[in-house]
């Protein structure tokens, strides 16, 4: 009976081991999806309010390739974004130009796209703070030189959408 528990233990202990490393590649490849973007990039902007902007980015590899780092520029108005992994996970931090501070974790990866939402215990709430609530890397052409970005954007309680095209230039 006794070697029989142990054996159980074992598997039970097996399972649980190739089940963590199954999550943590998964959310692993989303952190090694998003350093496709190592470069600078450029392009246009377009807000559901019609508005379309200059947009350009310069990802940035740091802390002996554990860190990416976003310097941001959208109509002007500089931002910053981190991107890093904790416990296997993506974690990611967008200093915004809002004035807010979100924090994103990647959703399951499908295909070649990051998608990345709100934090649920982020603390903000559309009626009382201007945010950017989501964001998807579309990578499939990031080897080509082309990505889509696609973003949700909670501002003065009302929900905007943006969708930048950017093209790599270095």
């Amino acid at each position: 009976m006794t070697v029989l528990i142990k054996r159980l233990r074992e598997v039970i202990c097996l399972t649980a081991l190739c089940l963590s490393w199954g999550a943590q590649a998964e959310t692993a490849s989303a952190f090694e999806q998003m350093k496709k973007m190592v470069g600078a990039w450029q392009g246009e902007l377009t807000r559901s309010t019609g508005e379309v902007v200059e947009t350009r980015s310069e990802f940035r590899l740091i802390s002996d390739g554990n860190t990416l780092v976003e310097t941001l520029i959208e109509d002007g108005v500089e931002m910053l974004t981190t991107y890093s992994e904790k416990d296997g996970a993506l974690v990611v931090k967008h200093y915004c130009a809002l004035g807010t501070e979100p924090e994103f974790s990647a959703v399951q990866p499908s295909g070649d796209q990051v998608v990345l939402k709100l934090n649920e215990d982020s603390g903000y709430h559309s009626e009382h703070h201007s945010f950017v609530a989501a964001m998807t890397y579309n990578l499939s052409e990031a080897d080509s030189g082309s990505v889509v970005v696609d973003s949700i954007i909670m501002a003065d309680g009302e929900t905007q959408t943006g969708r930048a095209v950017i093209q790599r230039t270095n």
